[in-house]
């Protein structure tokens, strides 16, 4: 366990920005006006450095927004191939094929087939999804999640279903075979989310949020498969079970108290959840903090959008009949105490489903991506307008395998000061959590002043923790860009 604390000494003396205007601008409004968006995925598509956008939506088609830079955005959905008119319920990039680029896996609601899988050849993407055995008859899926279950090296695939049993697809040679049953993850609640990660022991493990009243569950992973987990505060998650209006929708972990563990969050049809892991178990300590407020939400988006060395907090409501619940983004203040300072540039958008953190202009700080599934919602994207001297106070880590792929999800990252075991901050590499939203980007943290700092990098996997260091990293030497990292997982 690493001695927690909320903020360091910075270089210089201190610049801490409290005091400055929480500002968000839209981008290109017109082309991002469109409402009826459920899904948002973000990857690095044409592997050019910044990060392009996938937008699915409820019968409109699909878009493949290539971030060209200075010049924006361009859709280029129909030029490669990659556009749908269905229901797209689930969008998840991840690199199946291992040959560096990031391919799309999308999932529907309806008549067969219920998911498609199309592989990147560069220019073009080809659906193939028959060719390497994902099927599925029927149903309706939910968040999807790339994840190397088995650590052989590949991907896998778990997909969450809203009305029937969960998949997991395990790859072996190029093909996938659904073992769900067989390790025990064949949930059949209403599942629509899905958090993998490891709780120490070098096994990945995973929490399936339910609809409907459903209690949630934690599978813990072994060699002999997985079981289910009576946690109590889990099952729940900080809403009630048993209620029909109430359910979990995204689960994500973050490190809120900087103690060098994973916290969860869930974002509920009820109060928030968020529990905090302590030697007695996991507490829940939304109420508390300010973070439970009660109505109904779809996601939870963790990031230090101001660069304070600290994390921040954003949901959004989801839209029910008439009504839009309200979003939120709370930013972090003093000890473990948050705070609205949603801006009204936020409130206006009619946020839905999707939402996702992304420094799509790479000046580097987090921009925000937001999906609205409602007639007067919007795909917007909102930047932010960090000051310039404050934005390049940030780190973005990219964990790769060996061969510089990128199927390391569920790995951790810590930041310390430079030369001291002084946590800056822990993040989880994460392919597949969130409820409508996914990326394959690299992970941000804020790094206040622009100190030194050292990267630690622990891959769980097979019932091993592998961990990389690298000593004097200098967040000026990595600006525009990410901190490539490869690891050996033996």
């Amino acid at each position: 366990m690493f001695a927690g604390f909320a903020f360091v000494a910075l270089l210089g003396g201190c610049d801490r920005n409290d005091s400055q205007p929480v500002r968000f601008s839209p981008v290109s409004e017109e082309l991002f006006d469109e409402g009826g968006a459920l899904t948002d995925a973000w990857a690095d598509v044409d592997l050019d450095g910044d990060p392009d956008r996938f937008v699915g939506f409820n019968g409109t088609p699909s878009r493949l927004y290539r971030n060209d830079g200075i010049d924006g955005f361009v859709d280029i959905a129909s030029e490669v191939g990659l556009t749908t008119k269905r229901s797209v319920r689930t969008s998840a990039w991840g690199d199946f094929d291992s040959d560096g680029d990031p391919d799309l896996l999308l999932g529907y609601s309806g008549e067969e087939p219920v998911i498609a899988l199309w592989k990147n050849n560069g220019a073009t993407f080809t659906e193939v999804s028959e060719m390497v055995g994902l099927r599925i008859v029927s149903g309706t899926t939910r968040q999807a999640a790339w994840v190397d279950v088995d650590a052989d090296g590949d991907l896998d695939l778990f997909l969450a279903m809203r009305d029937g049993p969960n998949h997991l697809f395990i790859q072996t040679a190029g093909k996938f075979k659904n073992e769900a049953h067989n390790l025990g993850l064949d949930d059949t609640r209403r599942t629509v989310g899905a958090l993998w990660f490891d709780d120490g022991d070098g096994w990945l493990d995973v929490i399936v949020t339910n609809m409907n009243g459903d209690a949630n569950g934690l599978y813990l992973g072994s060699e002999a498969g997985f079981t289910e987990s009576q946690e109590e505060e889990i099952h729940g998650g900080g809403r009630a079970i048993g209620d029909e209006s109430q359910g979990s929708v995204r689960p994500c972990s973050v490190d809120y108290d900087a103690d060098g563990d994973f916290d969860l969050f869930f974002a509920n049809y009820g109060p928030n959840g968020l529990l905090e892991r302590t030697p007695e178990g996991w507490l829940n300590r939304a109420d508390e903090v300010g973070v439970a407020n009660p109505s109904r939400y779809d996601t939870c988006a963790w990031a230090d959008f101001d660069h304070d060395g600290s994390v921040d907090l954003f949901v959004n409501g989801t839209v029910g009949g008439e009504v839009h619940y309200r979003d939120w983004l709370m930013r972090r203040e003093g000890d473990i105490n948050f705070i609205d300072v949603t801006p009204l540039e936020i409130l206006e958008r009619n946020a839905s489903h999707g939402a996702t953190w992304v420094d799509y202009d790479l000046d580097g700080d987090l921009d925000l991506a937001l999906a609205g599934s409602a007639i007067d919602g919007t795909h917007a994207l909102l930047e932010n307008l960090l000051r310039p001297e404050f934005a390049w106070h940030s780190l973005q880590v990219r964990v790769l395998d060996e061969k510089g792929h990128s199927t390391r999800p569920g790995s951790e990252v810590r930041l310390f000061v430079s030369g001291t075991d002084r946590l800056l901050g822990t993040r989880r590499v994460d392919s597949g959590s969130g409820y409508d939203a996914q990326s394959d980007l690299p992970v941000h943290f804020g790094v206040p002043g622009g100190q030194k700092v050292d990267v630690e990098i622990t891959v769980p996997g097979g019932g091993r923790r592998s961990v990389t260091r690298i000593d004097g990293v200098d967040p000026r030497m990595y600006q525009g860009r990410s901190l490539e990292v490869r690891t050996d997982h033996r």
